[in-house]
């Protein structure tokens, strides 16, 4: 969404840990060279090379976490009779491979083929709460199916001690649920783990007790407090859109193809941002006031209708995808390459200029292409 989330004033930092278990040796058969992958963190790598995140941080001159990104050459321990670039061998029967959907989560998936979450972390390197994207492939490891149905049962129970179990159908959003529920996004969000607001059919939800909704203040959504203004106006805006008729998702897919083809924009990037934003949903309204399919703020409404010569009405679907789609094309006109632009839509492209993408921003474009690579 558009500047929808404002950043925070200085970039969220992940630090080195500064107390950690020591190894005697922190490499006692010299180092190698490790290609970083997406969802590796400092303390996964340090775990899956039986060395600790300071030697590793000290070893390859980082300063934070922030410095290892998915691509990225690192030096490792060596292993006796392998090397780092070898993906980490699993102890356990390997099941197959799954490519992440979007709404998906380590719980989900493992929930879906009976594992555990520490045995996918474990067959493919990476953290318990490594950040997994759409289009993402992950090893899948059986290293106990019955622990795996044991650990699933146990959430249910515990989902029924802390709140209520709850199965995605089609056509839901995280909004919608909440609403239902009487809960916010943010209790949604915290309560499941969940990176994002994008959900899928036959994702397995928990909905927090009731008790949960008090120490949620209902004007704030990923820590970010909204001014009660700006709430009152989302809220009434989500009331106007629930007495809509709105188009189906087949309808707003077509909708936006067209749109982005006749503005000189890729279909394929408004496909993709859009999907992650609402889902194809134009009654998505985010209670920091951003509306409809391309989740586009008031504020980038008057910006859009400037860049098209005519008043936009966010609250209608073909103006909504209009102004996200002009948006678009001014982002990539501007930013000079389409990771910017897609950093831009999400953190403003002068933040990014100026401060450069921020982590969660980092995330998002990369989750943006990987929906672009299966539109």
């Amino acid at each position: 969404m558009v500047i929808a989330l404002p950043p925070a004033t200085a970039p969220p930092v992940t630090l080195v840990p500064t107390h950690t278990v020591s190894h005697a040796t922190p490499a006692p058969h010299g180092w190698t060279s490790y290609t970083v992958r997406s969802g590796d963190t400092l303390i996964g790598l340090a775990a899956t090379f039986r060395t600790t995140p300071r030697a590793l941080a000290v070893k390859n001159g980082l300063q934070d976490a922030r410095q290892l990104w998915a691509g990225s050459t690192i030096q490792v321990p060596g292993r006796v009779g392998s090397t780092a670039k070898a993906a980490p061998r699993s102890t356990g029967r390997t099941l197959g491979a799954h490519t992440v959907r979007a709404g998906e989560t380590l719980t989900s998936i493992a929930d879906r083929y009976r594992t555990t979450v520490p045995s996918i972390a474990k067959a493919n390197g990476i953290s318990t709460r490594a950040f997994i994207f759409p289009g993402q492939t992950l090893r899948l490891s059986a290293t106990s199916r019955a622990s795996g149905a044991t650990s699933t049962a146990t959430k249910a129970g515990s989902a029924k001690a802390s709140g209520t179990a709850y199965r995605v159908r089609s056509g839901d959003t995280l909004l919608g649920i909440a609403s239902r529920h009487g809960r916010t996004v943010s209790a949604l969000v915290k309560a499941n783990g969940l990176r994002g607001t994008v959900i899928h059919a036959g994702q397995r939800l928990v909905i927090p007790a009731a008790a949960a909704r008090r120490t949620e203040a209902p004007n704030t959504f990923f820590g970010i407090r909204y001014p009660d203004k700006v709430v009152a106006n989302a809220a009434r805006n989500r009331q106007i859109l629930a007495g809509r008729t709105v188009p189906t998702r087949a309808q707003t897919r077509t909708m936006i193809a067209a749109t982005a083809r006749r503005h000189g924009v890729d279909p394929r990037l408004a496909l993709a941002i859009s999907m992650q934003e609402s889902g194809w949903n134009q009654r998505q309204v985010s209670v920091a006031n951003a509306v409809g399919i391309m989740q586009v703020i008031p504020s980038g409404g008057e910006w859009a209708s400037s860049l098209i010569g005519r008043r936009l009405n966010l609250l209608d679907a073909q103006d909504n995808v209009t102004a996200g789609v002009v948006m678009l094309r001014a982002l990539t006109r501007s930013a000079g390459s389409e990771d910017v632009a897609i950093a831009g839509y999400y953190q403003g492209l002068s933040s990014v200029q100026s401060r450069g993408m921020y982590s969660d921003t980092k995330r998002y474009v990369a989750g943006i292409k990987a929906l672009k690579g299966r539109m």
